[in-house]
């Protein structure tokens, strides 16, 4: 059984005022999300990623179309008792401690006041809030207040949960604490269902991911088996690079560009039939010092930018 499936999902929406027209904000989605997995829900702003989201959690009704978790009807009460939520602008009771907020979503739950207490303070741990959680929400900077909104989240042991744009506002120590955090829920066999438009979040923790613009499903599938994001070249970074040695590597094809970063410090971009190590070897040693190595490859924007084109000139052709 699928932890989550939908099938043709849509969803329009009237606008305008004196004459309302149809707007497209999700198109015949189709999905499947295996259980004990992370999956990565990509796109733009505006492609369609919370309308989704909110269709799951029946905060909206689909125009068409169906969607199932844990093999339940979404929205039904089986399913709530089941999921966590965390979406994207949450919005708590500012005048409550990050203490008696949680305390209070777990009282709806049904939890006796000890366990409250207990599933609260041990959330809250998980998150990195510490004494800050005795102060009103209304003095949380809005990484803190993400950090409780992943934290209520997670207050029920959900089976499956849906994170929309977890990673915002967040610092990058804050990052990689959510990051672990997810794996975490991965390693216990929770599935995760998260959105971004940040690439690098799910290449660090999808098994599979999909991606839509303009409210339709473009590609899917685990990131290293979509074409436009395989590895097309390398970047290596090096500190103290002799004159000479970097000469000789333009001259033979081996660096493709040399981009000057400071005194001695280069970017230099490597064809993909080169291999890296072979020229790190013999820069390191001619003297240079490893900074980094990078791949490169499309940048989530990029594909974004290319697929939106796309769609506009098949529209064109129509």
């Amino acid at each position: 059984m699928d932890a989550i499936r939908t099938e043709a999902l849509t969803k329009h929406y009237s606008v305008g005022f004196w004459r309302p027209r149809p707007y497209l904000a999700l198109e015949g989605l189709t999905l499947s999300v295996g259980q004990g997995e992370v999956f990565g829900f990509l796109g733009p702003n505006g492609a369609g990623k919370t309308t989704t989201l909110k269709l799951l959690m029946q905060l909206i009704y689909p125009t068409s179309g169906t969607a199932h978790i844990l093999g339940a009807p979404a929205g039904s009460a089986e399913v709530k008792r089941r999921i966590g939520y965390l979406p994207e602008n949450p919005y708590f009771y500012d005048h409550l401690t990050a203490e008696e907020l949680l305390e209070y979503f777990a009282s709806l739950f049904g939890y006796h006041a000890a366990e409250r207490r207990q599933r609260a303070a041990r959330l809250l741990d998980e998150v990195g809030i510490g004494a800050e959680r005795r102060l009103q929400l209304r003095k949380f900077s809005k990484g803190m207040l993400q950090r409780v909104g992943i934290a209520q989240a997670l207050l029920n042991d959900p089976e499956v949960v849906f994170f929309d744009e977890p990673m915002s506002g967040l610092d990058p120590l804050g990052r990689r604490e959510i990051r672990q955090l997810i794996l975490r829920l991965r390693d216990r066999g929770c599935t995760v269902f998260f959105s971004s438009h940040v690439l690098s979040d799910a290449e660090a923790l999808c098994s599979r991911v999909a991606i839509v613009a303009r409210g339709r499903l473009v590609a899917s599938g685990p990131l290293s088996e979509i074409l436009a994001f395989q590895v097309h070249g390398w970047e290596l970074v090096m500190s103290q690079v002799p004159g000479p040695a970097l000469e000789c590597a333009l001259k033979e094809g081996r660096v493709l560009k040399a981009l000057p970063l400071g005194p001695d410090r280069y970017a230099l971009d490597l064809p993909l039939g080169t291999p890296p190590e072979r020229l790190l070897g013999d820069l390191t040693a001619a003297g240079a010092q490893l900074v980094s190595l990078n791949p490169l490859r499309e940048t989530l924007e990029d594909f974004f930018v290319r697929q939106v084109a796309g769609a506009t000139s098949d529209r064109g052709l129509e």
